[in-house]
């Protein structure tokens, strides 16, 4: 049961990651309610990542070799992908939002 809560919780934590900065793009804001977003962001995707960390350690726990040995590459490619998108949006962000509050 603790594997489905990991699971379930990076996920959430992963689409967080990606919806703040979305939410971002379309908001002009004088004050930097955008930086907390995006903190919150980067937040997330640690958070995410902390979760698939604790997976791989749950599955090692219980000596669980055939499913770590499957899902390994699967994990390590998301969490890259999770990591690399989350870092794009929120440099967009801050390109957008300085360019703004230069003018």
């Amino acid at each position: 049961m603790d594997s489905v809560w990991l699971s379930f919780g990076s996920l959430v934590f992963g689409l967080a990651a990606w919806i703040f900065p979305v939410v971002n793009f379309g908001r002009y804001e004088k004050h930097n309610h955008w930086i907390t977003r995006s903190i919150i962001s980067l937040s997330a995707c640690a958070m995410s990542l902390a979760f698939v960390i604790l997976y791989i350690h749950h599955l090692v726990k219980i000596e669980d070799w055939s499913s770590l040995m499957d899902t390994m590459g699967a994990f390590a490619f998301v969490s890259i992908v999770l990591f690399a998108v989350t870092a794009i949006l929120n440099i967009i962000n801050l390109i957008i939002h300085s360019e703004r509050i230069a003018n």
